[in-house]
């Protein structure tokens, strides 16, 4: 049996997570892990073994010599030395050592930021190793004063948990603490989410707690009861939330929310394919994250957002209701709607859509389109009944990472439809009530690629290559040999290279980029489209291409006139919708056909004889 001693209470109440390497003072750090199943732990310092005591619960602790920067390991029953499962920094990746890092040594300066209302959510979602061309943060923080004029107010990063290789999306993480070295060290994070907050730019990080990566994960070498076989998870083992010896599990998963609140002032999460976090607990892991993340945040706004395919709302319900307390859902449906109604095109998971005006009005009025309904690509019932709940609970996109890369040859939505079609859809995503987000270099109109990437090792590689071309074949036209064997290697540093923005494309596409500027300021500046009233608008189609989305407000109405198809002009319109207020007339405030954007111009769309509403643009109108 290991040698066991009473937990020192004065370094446990101290200590800002449940596990990993805490620094006491100088030249002394606190060392605890749970290996409950291990009769000898020591922490090995820079060559120099402690031996740690045992706690009750399978816990091991005690305190060595050992400073700031120094490497460390853990020796298992004096045999295997691994990595700090709550390491805070590998900076030679999982398999070398970790590094002690001292988290009250970078020198903040946004001590009075307030957080981000989730009323005013614009989000940008970002890949920091392709964002650059240096893909780092401090090349990435070198363009946020662009991004805060731009309008956004909310920047979604991909995850950073440290993974094996050279580069890759980050969803395969295996270091949940420890941001990856590959985009610079903590401090540079650090760095990035300070002077963010000084443009009043608030940083949320993707976060994956449905499954660690196949590569340099440890955490059963120290406990089995990480993971279970009790569910069946998509990539990999189910993380044990709800099994036996789970509660050492919980804790590690909503420290690690908590801990990215503190220790870097992030703003909130995005938290992964939720529906891959199984957890029958009364007190769900989702819920209990949650709660750490306001509780870390000290009064700061937060805001969390799920990713959840079976599209579940009690998500964003109140706890008080029986929900889980988040504050916002990605909008697959939307998504899927409205490339359909871009490209013409409606293969694999997009077959139950028909991109018409019904479906995206209702996209944009509701959140979800399958709210219960059977949803015919996966021969079942989808979604939850979210009608009651607000816009501001759903965050509409035309694009993200998935999305993109899923094109077989990574091209943006520009680059699959005409230009007036996609500035009049993201004229109604950015006018429209809902959180609207955008994905990198999508605000210049960028025509560089985003593929699918990861470094792994040749026989993992050889694998992910593989399984990459057999999820593409879903889509009839990628499943043609032809087209599979022009599908980039996810491993050749050229598919990584060719995915990195080129931000010279902001003057060369200056058109596009002043829609963006145009339509985030109108958002803005516009008290109606601002904050509009809660279910404050409604909407009606015009014609098989056509429709409108009207706003009702104290400050004034304003209606939103979307065509996507050829010029309609009519003598009337039977709908009490295009009517204006008592005494007055519509006047034009914005069109996605003007041109600074590469348009044509828009006469008065309201005028003697009738209504002439563009072809392929969005106009908003105010009385």
């Amino acid at each position: 049996m290991a040698k066991r001693s009473p937990p020192n209470e004065a370094v446990l109440h101290g200590r800002r997570l449940p596990i990993g390497a805490e620094l006491l003072h100088a030249d002394e750090a606190h060392f605890r892990v749970w290996a409950p199943e291990a009769t000898k732990v020591e922490v090995v310092v820079e060559g120099a073994a402690t031996e740690l005591g045992f706690e009750d619960a399978g816990y091991f602790s005690g305190s060595a010599p050992a400073r700031a920067g120094m490497r460390y390991k853990f020796r298992i029953n004096g045999t295997d030395q691994y990595p700090d499962p709550a390491s805070r920094f590998q900076p030679e990746g999982p398999h070398g050592p970790s590094q002690l890092v001292d988290p009250a040594a970078f020198s903040w300066t946004d001590r009075n930021w307030e957080g981000v209302a989730a009323e005013d959510a614009i989000l940008y979602e970002m890949h920091i190793g392709t964002f650059t061309p240096e893909g780092t943060w401090q090349a990435a923080a070198e363009q946020l004063d662009e991004l805060a004029s731009l309008g956004v107010t909310l920047l979604e990063i991909m995850p950073v948990a440290d993974f094996p290789g050279r580069f890759g999306w980050g969803y395969d993480g295996v270091n949940l603490f420890a941001p990856t070295r590959l985009y610079g060290s903590p401090d540079d994070f650090r760095a990035f989410v300070d002077r963010a907050h000084e443009v009043r730019l608030g940083v949320i990080l993707d976060v994956v707690y449905n499954h660690f990566g196949p590569d340099g994960n440890y955490l059963k070498s120290f406990a089995k009861d990480y993971f279970t076989d009790r569910y069946k998870n998509e990539w990999g083992e189910a993380i044990n939330f709800d099994g036996p010896n789970s509660e050492p599990v919980r804790e590690f998963v909503i420290a690690n929310a908590g801990y990215w609140i503190d220790e870097y002032h992030l703003d909130g999460l995005r938290l992964d394919a939720t529906q891959q976090i199984f957890d029958k607990s009364e007190d769900n892991i989702v819920r209990a994250l949650g709660r750490r993340v306001r509780e870390a945040a000290r009064g700061r706004a937060t805001y969390i957002v799920a990713e959840n395919e079976p599209q579940h709302s009690k998500l964003v319900r109140p706890e008080s209701a029986g929900g889980d307390g988040l504050d916002s859902l990605w909008n697959d449906d939307f998504h899927h709607s409205a490339t359909v109604a871009l490209t013409g095109k409606n293969p694999a998971y997009y077959t139950d859509y028909q991109g018409t005006p019904q479906e995206l009005l209702s996209a944009m009025k509701w959140g979800y389109l399958f709210q219960g309904q059977r949803y015919a690509w996966q021969k079942k019932p989808r979604g939850m009944p979210s009608l009651d709940l607000a816009p501001a609970n759903f965050v509409t996109f035309l694009q993200n990472h998935d999305q993109v890369a899923n094109s077989g040859r990574g091209l943006p939505i520009g680059a699959l439809t005409s230009p007036g079609r996609l500035r009049a859809l993201t004229g109604f995503m950015l006018l429209g009530p809902a959180a609207p987000m955008l994905f990198q270099g999508q605000e210049f109109g960028s025509s560089r690629p985003f593929f699918f990437f990861a470094d792994h090792n040749p026989e993992l590689a050889k694998l992910v290559k593989a399984g990459r071309g057999e999820f593409l074949a879903q889509f009839p036209d990628l499943a043609l040999e032809a087209m599979q064997a022009q599908l980039l290697d996810p491993a050749d540093p050229q598919t990584f290279a060719k995915s990195r923005l080129d931000f010279s494309e902001r003057e060369r596409h200056a058109d596009i980029y002043a829609l963006h500027r145009d339509l985030l300021s109108l958002r803005r500046s516009d008290p109606v489209f601002r904050r509009p009233q809660p279910r404050g608008f409604d909407g009606a189609v015009l014609s098989d291409q056509a429709f409108v989305l009207r706003y009702f407000s104290e400050a004034g109405d304003r209606l939103i006139v979307v065509n996507l198809g050829r010029d309609l002009n009519l003598a009337s319109i039977a709908d009490p919708l295009m009517a204006p207020p008592a005494g007055k007339r519509w006047k034009l405030l914005w069109s996605s056909d003007d041109f600074r954007y590469g348009g044509c111009g828009t006469p008065a769309p309201d005028h003697e004889a009738g209504w002439f509403i563009p072809g392929e643009c969005t106009i908003a109108l105010a009385p």
